[in-house]
């Protein structure tokens, strides 16, 4: 395959606009000599003759010509190359692969992107997977995402020499009852009121541990009379009055309606889950993915949720 040096091709772009070996290096600061050295090298490296002399001076050969039409292709495509290593370097490009669990994604990583997009400046393209809470890490390890969003509990340890953890909030939960359950409007509500109620929760995974730490710290152990992942079947059979189920603020605050179910803050117990997001050790230093994670803090902060200490 024939040599292309770039850096030649420039010096030959030069002398046609220039018109002459002199005026070429002193446009280039380089001696007329070394223009001419590197000329006859780059028709050595590409094998056909670039110039012939006319007169005193020099002229390109059609050869040269055909080289330069080529040429100019390269060196656009260089420049857009430039501009765009330069918006890397700024943050304004590249992408960054997001992981995060269900809920996650319409309460931090979608408002997150809104901000990124409300800057007024270009901003890293955002591609959003979902993945439940402990595969997110697993997709970070493998190199699918580029930053997870997970929670404490199935984080690795801040020692993990793979991972830089960043907290981001303590999500609290709420008890979602029927609209018609007799503790519904109750004052001052406690987890320990609903010890004898059936409960709503996953079978196994984080929600299921959740939920069983929150109320064994209530004092006692919770009766699962039905097991479900997604909010909207635990919520469909709360609604039914077939029990009761923690639900995470993200979920209870959402937009979406919860007719026939009651949402309760229990203030005195306070049980929550504590989200963090994380990044493989060194990439909170790369712009695109530090754009994306001060976006993602911005929106955690403004939630008014308490922000997660590390320790």
């Amino acid at each position: 395959m024939t040599e292309w040096d770039v850096k030649k091709l420039r010096i030959l772009r030069t002398l046609r606009d220039r018109g002459t070996v002199t005026a070429a290096a002193e446009a280039l600061r380089m001696t007329p000599s070394a223009v001419s050295q590197q000329l006859t090298n780059l028709a050595g490296q590409l094998g056909v003759q670039l110039l012939e002399a006319q007169g005193r001076r020099v002229r390109l050969t059609d050869a040269a010509h055909l080289v330069l039409r080529h040429a100019e292709a390269v060196f656009a495509q260089l420049e857009r190359a430039d501009a765009e290593l330069t918006g890397y370097l700024r943050g304004e490009a590249g992408q960054v692969r997001v992981g995060a669990f269900s809920t996650a994604v319409p309460a931090l990583v979608v408002p997150a992107v809104r901000l990124l997009g409300a800057e007024g400046r270009p901003g890293p393209q955002v591609r959003v997977r979902e993945a439940e809470a402990a595969q997110a890490f697993e997709l970070l390890s493998a190199g699918e995402v580029d930053l997870a969003l997970s929670l404490a509990a199935h984080a690795p340890t801040a020692r993990d020499p793979r991972f830089t953890l960043l907290p981001l909030l303590a999500d609290p939960l709420d008890v979602a009852l029927p609209a018609g359950h007799r503790l519904a409007g109750a004052p001052a509500l406690r987890l320990a009121d609903l010890s004898q109620e059936p409960w709503i929760f996953g079978g196994s995974g984080p929600w299921s541990e959740i939920t069983t730490a929150a109320c064994e710290a209530a004092g006692f152990v919770p009766e699962q009379a039905h097991s479900a992942a997604g909010w909207t079947a635990i919520l469909a059979m709360v609604r039914a009055s077939m029990g009761v189920a923690l639900v995470p603020r993200m979920v209870s605050a959402s937009d979406r309606p919860h007719h026939g179910v009651a949402m309760r803050v229990l203030e005195a117990d306070r049980p929550c889950r504590h989200v963090v997001a994380a990044v493989r050790q060194g990439a909170e230093d790369g712009p695109a993915v530090a754009r994306v994670l001060s976006a993602l803090q911005q929106v955690a902060a403004a939630s008014g949720r308490p922000t997660v200490k590390q320790g």
